[in-house]
């Protein structure tokens, strides 16, 4: 029986298993900024560790706020790299980014709220110290029985302890839960080690990801999600 859920954000609900290294290069490519995938690449990854080490993001940012710092960062970075970029593409690129995410919520938001209907859900993200906000934004906040970010938890995925950190939220041992999310690096092998279930919404990952034990289910879509906790806890339509 599956009692209680812990779910990512960033890569599952916002983008539905589409890493963010691609949502951002596909935008990249379409405002005809000049560089190539590797030096994007390389971009956001600073960008990702900047965010992660420095106050740039704060509490009341939203999530426009956070795109555009993230763009920010990579710009700055590929600039003092020697490449010539024409700064006003930073806000084409967010706004594009912007109603990616707004497109997909539209889908995956009432998918979680009707799992939230039927079972205890906890976000587990690796965030900014601004992840209310951004789920206010959306209004996913009410949601989540209750939300466990690195930033103001002070561990990261893959730690298996920011899961460990759900768990207890959830008042349940590992094999009553399910983790959910778009990494297996970062949300299966650390669940796994709990003896949690997991599924793997593994749609566009940046490149592939080492598997050691496969997760309990693959997911195209987290629509899929509600089936298989039904399957496993013995409901039909």
């Amino acid at each position: 029986m599956i009692k209680g859920i812990i779910m990512d954000y960033g890569g599952t609900i916002d983008t539905n298993g589409v890493h963010w290294a691609h949502v951002l290069w596909s935008m990249y490519k379409k405002n005809e900024i000049p560089v190539s995938k590797e030096q994007f690449y390389t971009a956001y990854v600073h960008g990702e560790r900047t965010l992660a080490t420095k106050l740039l993001v704060l509490e009341h940012h939203n999530f426009f706020d956070v795109l555009y710092i993230k763009v920010r960062e990579q710009f700055a970075f590929l600039i003092q790299k020697g490449q010539e970029l024409d700064k006003r593409k930073i806000l084409h690129i967010v706004e594009d980014c912007y109603r990616l995410v707004l497109d997909t919520i539209r889908k995956t938001g009432p998918v979680v709220e009707s799992l939230s209907k039927q079972y205890p859900i906890v976000l587990v993200s690796n965030f900014y110290g601004n992840i209310d906000e951004v789920l206010r934004e959306f209004k996913l906040s009410d949601l989540f029985l209750a939300v466990v970010e690195s930033a103001k938890a002070g561990v990261r995925k893959p730690n298996p302890e920011i899961f460990a950190l759900g768990l207890t939220q959830l008042g349940l041992e590992g094999d009553e839960c399910i983790v959910v999310g778009d990494s297996y690096s970062k949300d299966m092998a650390p669940a796994m080690s709990l003896g949690c279930q997991t599924a793997w919404l593994n749609v566009t990952p940046w490149e592939p990801e080492t598997v050691t034990t496969p997760a309990t289910i693959e997911l195209d879509d987290l629509a899929d999600l509600a089936n298989y906790i039904g399957q496993c806890n013995g409901k039909t339509d």
